[in-house]
């Protein structure tokens, strides 16, 4: 992470049990049709600030205005994003990748253990968990300050090969008139349900490994039915694994390399057509 003080180092692999079948069994590829923002409270106030096109930070700033959001990429499948308030939210929160500032919020997800802990920080306000015992679904739906947390439950495959059933959560931030969706471990395509749950979304984090997750084909086909203007990569281990979803991906959308771990956006920032921002790290 060149020019930036944010230095982490993740220090375990991911181990997963890999099968060739989904997960779960999708709907027909097709465009669907959701409703123009998130179906939340908080996104559906109309943009004030106005930027013209996307703003890297240096990742020590911390004066917003209003409507802005920062979004900072500590590593493997965990952001830190705050709020035009500060609230401070760490994704994928675990015990081998760390912000470096102590968030208020933390979602996890139950794929393997660099994706969650069970031992997380006492001084954390709300620690969102995205799954529940007895594989049924969790349902989130947190008000903090100037947030919405709320999550569409998804299926993950288990050690064993089988299934775990609602094992994995998308989770959308509504924050700063901006509806941001974190996909977590993502093991197959979306349902129309789930999607139409979803809502439609400003920026979404995507793991892109191809292997672990979902395969790229598919992964690119969950990408155009959400339709987010913003597509930031995550979960990508190399420059090689990265490297082929960019060239997969710059056959759908325009692609830029970020030089810091940082990018500072509000709704009004983003472009008609979509783009993958690349932001350093692991």
């Amino acid at each position: 992470m060149g020019g930036t003080s944010l230095k982490i180092v993740v220090a375990v692999a991911c181990a997963v049990m890999v099968s060739p079948a989904m997960a779960q069994v999708a709907a027909p590829a097709a465009k669907p049709e959701m409703a123009e923002s998130c179906p939340g409270l908080v996104a559906m106030r109309p943009p004030i600030a106005v930027l013209a096109a996307f703003r890297l930070s240096d990742f020590h700033f911390t004066a917003f205005v209003r409507d802005q959001v920062r979004i900072s990429y500590i590593g493997h499948s965990t952001f830190l994003i705050e709020s035009p308030q500060l609230v401070r939210i760490a994704t994928d929160y675990n015990d081998y990748v760390k912000s470096p500032l102590l968030p208020d919020i933390v979602t996890m997800n139950h794929a393997h253990s660099t994706h969650y802990t069970d031992h997380p920080d006492l001084g954390i306000r709300h620690v969102l968990r995205g799954w529940a015992e007895e594989q049924k679904p969790v349902r989130i739906d947190l008000q903090y300050m100037d947030v919405r947390v709320r999550n569409v439950p998804t299926n993950i495959r288990s050690w064993d090969g089988g299934t775990e059933r609602h094992g994995n959560s998308i989770f959308i931030f509504e924050v700063g008139n901006l509806c941001i969706a974190h996909l977590g471990h993502l093991h197959h395509t979306l349902t129309q349900q789930q999607l139409n749950e979803i809502g439609r979304v400003d920026v979404v984090m995507v793991p892109v490994d191809g292997t672990l997750t979902l395969d790229l084909d598919g992964m690119v086909e969950v990408l155009h039915a959400l339709k987010a203007p913003l597509i930031i990569p995550m979960h990508y281990f190399s420059v090689y694994t990265l490297d082929r979803f960019l060239q997969r991906a710059r056959q759908e959308w325009e692609v830029e390399i970020a030089e810091l771990p940082s990018v500072v956006v509000s709704k009004i920032s983003l472009l008609a057509k979509p783009k993958v921002l690349v932001l350093p790290g692991r």
